[in-house]
């Protein structure tokens, strides 16, 4: 069989050769470090038998569908360490995740970190002993009654719901057996070094009727160097945590008067109202118009948009004369109503309206988490209204003011396009124009991508952008969804070259995403020590002892004129303790004066980044602090 692989060389290999003989016969370094394949793009396992000729792509733990199998295995081996060592709890579901993976368990008995221990040394026996990953289809009344011998009711429910017809299978290693589709390792052995991290509360198929389970969180890797240099980027993670530096820093709070809704300190606001003057720059030079649209829309609206049927489980309703209204999930509707106010010609598009939308959208309190999921927050919207001949055009548009936004804030990224899900709607036809128009786009301006099938919106394919932050970890932050499917619904019109009506094409599109979640990444990325020109405070004036307060309040006032941040400590401390204050608040610059300053009119510069750089003018000062404001240095 001729087989191609994946740098497009071929090669002929006996017809029935497993996934892993193909890689042995290649290099036994790659054989090595095989941990499945992808075969005409299904992945498969190394034990798979080739059959036929195709294009088989050997995956390693480096490979996103690698990591995958790795962990999936991996959650096999955290279940099987449990049974034994906790022979009445029952077993849920036990999938891989971007970082690493979980089993949820059905226990009455809380576990502790005393049976993480235990739980990893078993793990680590698991491994040693190196049993086989065993692969077997039962008829689905043999597999219920398997799983009724076994007593695991979680199991048996999964089964009656995977429709007739469809294949059952299982994975056997040792004593332990287990309901998966796979694909796995071939053995538990191929697991190098593992680590439990936290248990949480997770609720049955995520429906908060159901009851709670709990779920326990891994991680593992093929070298101890690699789980080394992750427990360090979460000690890190730790420190950056955005909701303990929101606090220190006094930038935002959450009330149980209101879970899942921000509220906004000063300071924080002050990052947010930069942020959003920046955006409403840059988007009157990009063309771009602002609009607002209100809050609660009826609920006819949501029907003819499509969120009725595709959202309304995350939809907050109200009623108003009787009534049924929605508190709006998305702006797009607001922004199609605005567009229909008027008719349009051909020579009026591309036609931008921008928004910074107030949303509202049900999550489970369970999933909140500070500012990265709540249940409000502000959308940096944006709906684009072209013709068909404009659309590449436009996209390309949306694709380099994005990447103008996150090099400013020192972001590197990743671009995924998301392919048509299964709850969709609209044609095959509208569909494979949109989203060849986001591919070809794409190509022009030569951006790597990876597809991500069946991830796209409910009415059109998207591109999304995944920021890089600076312990490398990443965010889905923008985001550009050609819609054919709303001008459509709300029977958009402009009146083209010909006097006749046409049906617009219409772009989605966010940069930050979500203003509140974009904060908590900066935060973190920063770790709270914002760059000059976003930091809530960019100067304190710290005067050394009381008879240098008429000149720190003059050098003070200096600063509020040429409208620099400033704050003046006049507290009576100690300079020592004034300037860790300073320091724990992240502040950029302090300007220390004492009696050697105001004889000679300087200030002493104390920089966050640099330390003590001695006695500078205050002309100096400003002219130096200004250029980097106006710069955007990082």
């Amino acid at each position: 069989m001729i087989i191609t692989l994946k740098d497009g060389t071929q090669r002929e290999f006996e017809k029935g050769m497993t996934v892993y003989e193909i890689a042995k016969s290649i290099s036994e370094r790659l054989a090595k470090e095989a941990v499945g394949g992808k075969f005409n793009g299904k992945v498969v396992e190394l034990n798979t038998k080739i059959e036929e000729d195709g294009k088989l792509e050997i995956l390693t733990f480096d490979d996103e569908e690698g990591k995958k199998i790795y962990w999936h295995t991996s959650s096999h081996i955290l279940a099987q360490a449990v049974k034994r060592l906790f022979k009445d709890v029952k077993l849920a579901i036990g999938p891989a995740i971007d970082n690493g993976f979980y089993y949820d368990f059905d226990t009455e008995r809380p576990f502790t970190t005393e049976d993480f221990e235990a739980i990893e040394q078993e793990m680590n026996r698991i491994i040693k002993e190196d049993y086989k990953l065993e692969r077997f289809v039962l008829p689905k009344d043999e597999a219920i009654k398997l799983m009724k011998e076994k007593d695991e009711p979680y199991k048996v429910e999964l089964i009656e719901e995977i429709p007739e017809g469809e294949e059952i299978s299982f994975y056997k290693q040792g004593e332990f057996t287990d309901l998966c589709a796979g694909p796995h390792l071939m053995s538990t052995g191929m697991v190098k070094t593992i680590k439990l991290l936290s248990v949480a509360g997770a609720y049955w198929k995520g429906d908060e009727k159901n009851k709670m389970l709990q779920r326990i969180y891994g991680i593992s890797f093929p070298k101890k160097s690699m789980l080394d240099q992750y427990l360090h980027m979460l000690e890190e993670a730790k420190k950056r945590d955005h909701r303990k530096l929101g606090k220190e820093l006094d930038l935002f709070s959450i009330h149980p008067e209101g879970p899942g809704f921000p509220f906004f300190h000063p300071k924080g606001m002050i990052i947010r109202n930069i942020l959003e003057d920046f955006w409403r720059k840059e988007h009157i030079k990009h063309g771009y118009q602002e609009i607002k649209t209100p809050i609660i829309l009826n609920e006819e609206l949501w029907r003819r948009s499509g969120h009725w049927d595709h959202y309304k489980e995350n939809m907050y309703f109200t009623e108003i004369d009787g009534e049924t209204y929605a508190i709006k999930p998305m702006n797009c509707p607001g922004a199609m109503l605005v567009y229909k106010s008027t008719m349009h010609s051909y020579r009026d598009l591309p036609l931008r309206l921008c928004e910074l939308g107030l949303v509202h959208r049900h999550e489970l309190s369970g999933v909140l988490h500070g500012l990265m999921r709540v249940r409000s927050f502000t959308q940096d919207d944006a709906h684009l209204f072209m013709t068909p001949e404009q659309v590449e055009d436009e996209i390309l548009g949306v694709i380099n003011l994005v990447d103008y936004f996150y090099k400013i804030f020192g972001f590197e990224y990743f671009v995924e396009l998301s392919t048509r899900p299964e709850n969709s709607m609209g044609s095959d036809e509208d569909w494979e124009l949109a989203t060849n128009a986001l591919i070809s786009a794409l190509n022009r301006v030569n951006l790597p991508y990876k597809v991500n099938e069946g991830d796209g919106a409910f009415y059109g394919p998207k591109i999304d952008f995944h920021l890089k932050d600076s312990i490398g970890r990443t965010w889905q932050c923008g985001t550009i969804q050609l819609d054919f499917q709303m001008p459509e619904r709300f029977e958009l019109e402009y009146i083209g070259p010909d006097g006749e009506k046409h049906r617009p094409i219409m772009l989605h599109r966010v940069i930050y995403g979500s203003i509140e979640r974009f904060i908590g990444i900066l935060t973190e990325h920063f770790a709270g020590a914002f760059p000059t020109w976003l930091a809530p405070v960019q100067v304190r004036v710290l005067p050394i002892s009381d008879k240098h307060y008429a000149y720190a309040q003059n050098v003070y006032g200096r600063l509020l004129e040429n409208d620099i941040r400033a704050e003046l400590d006049d507290r009576n401390e100690k300079i020592g303790y004034k300037i860790r204050e300073a320091q724990l608040q992240k502040i950029p610059y302090m300007l220390i004066v004492g009696d050697k300053e105001v004889e000679q009119g300087t200030v002493s510069l104390r920089s966050r980044k640099e330390g003590d750089l001695g006695a500078i003018s205050l002309n100096e000062f400003i002219e130096k602090i200004l250029k980097e404001i106006a710069t955007k240095a990082l």
